[in-house]
């Protein structure tokens, strides 16, 4: 698999956990999406969570669809960093759980239990132990 459709930019002073974007991406959306994945702040977050979805507050992951077969997530790490005691995963899982759900709204679902069963096969697939109960 090539990555060069899967590009990573990171504009936090957090160090970007370690998992397998590009495979989680292809597992998802195929080979053909194009995708960007940016680990943001949470100032940035929130200009983007306003902008986009009139909510006045930091965004774990947000997700857009640009084209048929392109899109962005990004992530919030500081944000993750805050939340992994409360919902009881290591950052890295949190990170990998947060892109797992914005690569399934890429590909159209909504949240309800058809995304949460997605979900939950896919961090198991990929040994993210899944402790979200949304």
């Amino acid at each position: 698999m090539s990555e060069a459709n899967l590009s990573i930019s990171n504009t936090t002073n957090g160090k970007q956990p370690r998992l397998p974007f590009a495979l989680m991406k292809e597992t998802v959306l195929g080979k053909h999406y194009d995708l960007s994945l940016v680990f943001i702040g949470d100032r940035r977050s929130q200009t983007l969570n306003q902008t986009w979805k009139g909510k006045n507050k930091p965004a774990s992951v947000l997700s857009f669809p640009l084209e048929k077969n392109v899109g962005e997530i990004y992530i919030n790490l500081p944000l993750a960093k805050r939340r992994q005691k409360q919902y009881d995963m290591t950052h890295t899982q949190l990170v990998g759980y947060f892109f797992i759900h914005g690569l399934l709204h890429l590909k159209g679902l909504d949240h309800g239990s058809t995304m949460d069963r997605r979900e939950k096969k896919l961090c198991e697939q990929f040994g993210i132990k899944l402790k979200i109960e949304d």
